[in-house]
């Protein structure tokens, strides 16, 4: 058979025609014949057939139809490209086995079907159906890949195989799968063992490890030493690096004779002289090559001066005369004559010929000749430095610390440098205050600007207020900052246009009347929170409060505080009421123009019995929240904003006659 690529099949299910497939009185053959082609606009059914072309086998058929026959095969070597032209042809055969050339007679042509068509590779059978004139024909296709081939276009070729060219398998999509132990595109690279090394080493079959030139070991990582080298290594094939105490081309003369073979006996000293030879340089009491044969000590005569000599077990010891001392009585010993203490110490002379220093005390050591320093054991703390003074020392402190050994913190606080009842903290050479409400600054000097970020919107006002600022809103608006507007909520509801029924009226009514109830309880608890709120307001809140608000402009101040020593708690207009300061204007006409106390008089009489008490009763309030020094003068009490609500609504005249009494009156009560 001829290798392809893949095989196009058509089966013929049935065909009818209108008209006789043969004259009478014979027998009825025909046969089908396809035509494959690359896809044409028009199709053409003229040669050539350019995929390929096959037919049907002579069928026996009926006057008018004929039944299914085998599938028309059709290989192609080539990747298929998906789309195609298909000829489906019905002819009249003469013979029942034969076919001639006659067979493609046009007169022997029963129906032409050509069309156009896509398909992708696959098993599944395609079913189609054509209508022709006078004819119907019904049939099914598909294209699949031949053995090996695989992909899309039946272009992926893979066969399995386990020979030199490759060690592999084929999945469903054609890909190679190499067999354990291979690696490669085409698995013909053999897997050698974990341990061998890739730069070095190689193998012919998998787990297999064969050294390159130069290297060697199970590894292949042990490069391959010079031939001939003895003492040495080598990092790359062909070295001989000596090893230490060896030389030479071949690493085997001995450089380092007394380290390798330690010669010398009894603690001699051993010494390389080259080339592979040493000296032995023996201690007292022994000789020979290698100090092996042991001795008198004392023969070498070791102690000089006029020492004795005393033989011990491997060691001598020397006797020195008077004036002399050391191993060997070697060293002269000096005396006070010759002045051997330094930097002002004392000699004195010993019983045995020599002498001691008494040193003073800056200095120390057998001959004063060291420098006692006082500041190594580091007495100043807190990175003071150390001064030594010869007696004594002195710690030169860093900022911010004080005391003998600086170990006492300056109380940057003591000098009280937070103002306005800030709180201080004290640091290293440093404070930090806490400010209250209102300042700010390094010592809370500096009053804050609340107002200066402009925080109102729409118009609104901003006063500073201890506690932040405070917009005076618009009409028409609301909101800490402003910022709401106020809308009617209340929307009329459309009109019904269907009656409700008497149930869900009474269920209306008696949930309307369930929420006026909730409603009026509600607002029956707030007003009575907020006259409790307001008694406890008035003993408690100016107090906390009002000396902060003294300390506002006048303007300021008048906006925050009421008549009755309160602060306000609303948007509403800096002009206040004396809600506790009540009128005392019985009858009285003030005209401004008569502004004397001889016009005012029949009204003043009248206005004493009512307007002393009404005075009183203000007053009393009213010093009671005031935060200065009390008033004593009528001027004083004019130019006060905290009493100008009640010289708006008392007559000045009348009121500052009476009110600088009870100014008096009130300040020795109080």
């Amino acid at each position: 058979d001829v290798l392809s690529s893949g095989v196009f099949e058509l089966k013929i299910h049935s065909f009818h025609t209108a008209q006789r497939i043969c004259r009478r009185h014979r027998d009825c053959h025909i046969f089908f014949r396809i035509c494959l082609k690359h896809p044409e606009d028009v199709i053409s059914a003229e040669p050539p057939c350019t995929f390929g072309t096959g037919q049907t086998n002579v069928i026996r058929a009926d006057h008018t139809s004929i039944s299914s026959s085998a599938p028309i095969r059709v290989p192609f070597h080539f990747k298929w490209p998906g789309t195609f032209s298909l000829i489906i042809e019905a002819w009249n055969a003469e013979s029942p086995t034969e076919y001639t050339g006659r067979l493609y007679n046009q007169n022997n042509l029963v129906s032409r079907l050509a069309t156009r068509r896509r398909l992708a590779i696959g098993e599944d059978w395609s079913q189609d159906v054509h209508f022709g004139e006078q004819s119907e024909l019904r049939y099914s296709y598909h294209v699949f890949c031949d053995e090996y081939y695989f992909g899309d276009g039946c272009a992926d070729y893979c066969r399995p195989r386990d020979d030199t060219l490759g060690h592999y398998t084929c999945d469903e999509e054609g890909n190679r799968i190499c067999l354990e132990g291979w690696k490669g595109n085409y698995c013909s690279e053999p897997i050698c063992s974990a341990e061998c090394s890739e730069r070095h080493g190689y193998c012919e079959a998998p787990g297999g490890c064969t050294c390159r030139m130069g290297w060697q070991g199970p590894s292949c990582n042990e490069c391959v030493r010079y031939p001939g080298c003895l003492h040495g290594t080598c990092s790359q094939p062909w070295q001989c690096n000596c090893q230490e105490g060896w030389g030479g081309l071949f690493c085997d003369q001995d450089l380092n004779y007394c380290t390798n073979h330690k010669p010398c006996a009894n603690g001699a000293t051993c010494t390389n002289t080259g080339q592979g030879s040493y000296t032995c340089n023996c201690r007292p009491g022994f000789g020979g090559t290698n100090c092996e044969l042991e001795t008198n000590e004392c023969d070498s005569n070791p102690c000089k001066n006029g020492g004795s000599c005393n033989d011990l077990e491997n060691d001598y010891s020397c006797t020195c005369p008077q004036g002399f001392y050391g191993k060997n009585c070697e060293i002269i010993a000096m005396t006070c004559a010759d002045g051997p203490c330094f930097n002002g110490g004392t000699c004195v002379e010993t019983m045995t010929g020599g002498y001691t220093c008494r040193c003073p005390p800056s200095y120390t050591g057998s001959n004063c000749e060291k420098k006692l320093d006082r500041c190594s054991n580091r007495p100043c703390l807190n990175g003071g430095e150390c001064l030594d003074l010869g007696q004594s020392i002195l710690c030169r402190c860093q900022a911010g610390f004080t005391g003998a050994n600086c170990q006492v913190n300056i109380d940057d606080c003591a000098s009280s440098p937070c103002q306005n009842a800030g709180t201080c903290q004290d640091g290293v050479n440093d404070y930090t205050c806490s400010c209250t409400l209102g300042y700010i600054g390094k010592n809370c000097s500096v009053r804050s600007d609340a107002c200066g970020a402009h925080p109102c919107q729409n118009g609104g006002t901003c006063f500073t207020h201890f506690t932040g600022p405070v917009c005076q809103c618009p009409k028409g608006f609301m909101g800490p900052s402003c910022e709401f507007t106020l809308q009617p909520s209340f929307k009329p509801a459309l009109r019904q246009t269907s009656q409700p029924s008497s149930t869900t009226l009474t269920l209306s009514c008696a949930l309307a009347i369930l929420v006026l109830v909730l409603v009026a309880g509600i607002l029956y608890l707030r007003r009575r929170r907020r006259m409790q709120g307001r008694k406890q307001l008035r003993d408690t809140a100016v107090y906390n409060d009002l000396e902060t608000v003294n300390n506002l402009g006048g303007n300021e101040r008048d906006a925050f505080l009421g008549p009755n020593g309160l602060f306000k708690i609303s948007n509403s207009t800096a002009r206040l009421s004396l809600s506790l300061c009540p009128d005392g204007r019985p009858g009285y006409r003030h005209n401004p123009v008569e502004n004397s106390l001889s016009r005012a008089e029949p009204t003043k009489h009248r206005f004493e019995k009512q307007g002393k008490k009404h005075i009183s009763t203000c007053y009393d309030l009213l010093l009671r929240r005031y935060p200065g020094p009390r008033p004593t003068t009528q001027n004083q009490i004019q130019e006060d904003s905290i009493f100008r609500p009640l010289l708006e609504n008392w007559p000045r005249d009348v009121l500052l006659g009476y009110s600088f009494e009870y100014v008096h009156f009130v300040s020795i009560l109080f």
